[in-house]
């Protein structure tokens, strides 16, 4: 497949830095190898957001659905914490192929875990990441669109979930949610867009040891 726009390939090059690198270099270390989990994870929930255009919404809306589909990894940072790196794939290559459109927003979680039983474990803790967004305002309409504009800003949010493991503990199932808001401002943006957004999201990941 040819990638023909700047939004698709900034999402192609942000997916391999941030997931296939270091996935090699877990890959290669035994000790980190055993203490990491890969996975998909699926979001939906919904947002307030008045800078970007919305696929899903009428001009004019500040805000409306939020969902994805990403990958993660996750591996131990102590015994009763973790760290979970989560990159978005869903979204960011579906709006590059059908809109010219960017909106990625990898995170990190540190996520401080409690054994409830043998095959369950409560997880909850802070979340930061970044935001990157190239489109057009919510004023946009789909088929007249404003100018699109380049904004960045930083996410902060929290999780709050329970996963339960197979029999085999080579699998589990983790259910949560992930309130967030976020900070947007335009990069050599000659509108000055700037302004929030504020979500949740309903998580689904299957985890793989």
């Amino acid at each position: 497949m040819k990638i023909k726009n700047i939004s698709l390939k900034i999402t192609v090059f942000a997916i391999l830095i941030l997931f296939i690198i270091p996935s090699t270099t877990i890959a290669q270390n035994d000790s980190l190898r055993n203490k990491t989990k890969f996975g998909v994870k699926f979001r939906l929930g919904g947002r307030y957001d008045d800078v970007r255009m919305c696929v899903a919404s009428p001009a004019g809306a500040t805000g409306g659905t939020a969902a994805d589909i990403s990958i993660f990894m996750e591996f131990n940072v102590s015994q009763k914490s973790v760290a979970h790196i989560d990159i978005p794939v869903f979204r960011p290559v579906l709006f590059g192929l059908a809109f010219e459109m960017l909106q990625f927003e990898p995170t990190a979680t540190l996520k401080y875990k409690k054994h409830l039983s043998e095959k369950t474990n409560f997880k909850t803790g802070p979340m930061i990441g970044i935001s990157l967004h190239y489109g057009p305002d919510y004023n946009s309409e789909q088929d007249n669109p404003t100018e699109s504009f380049f904004a960045m800003g930083p996410i902060v949010g929290g999780y709050i979930g329970f996963e339960f493991k197979s029999p085999n503990k080579k699998r589990s199932i983790e259910i949560g949610i992930t309130p967030y808001a976020e900070a947007l401002f335009g990069i050599n943006d000659s509108a000055n867009h700037q302004g929030y957004v504020f979500g949740g999201l309903f998580d689904l990941a299957i985890n793989f040891n």
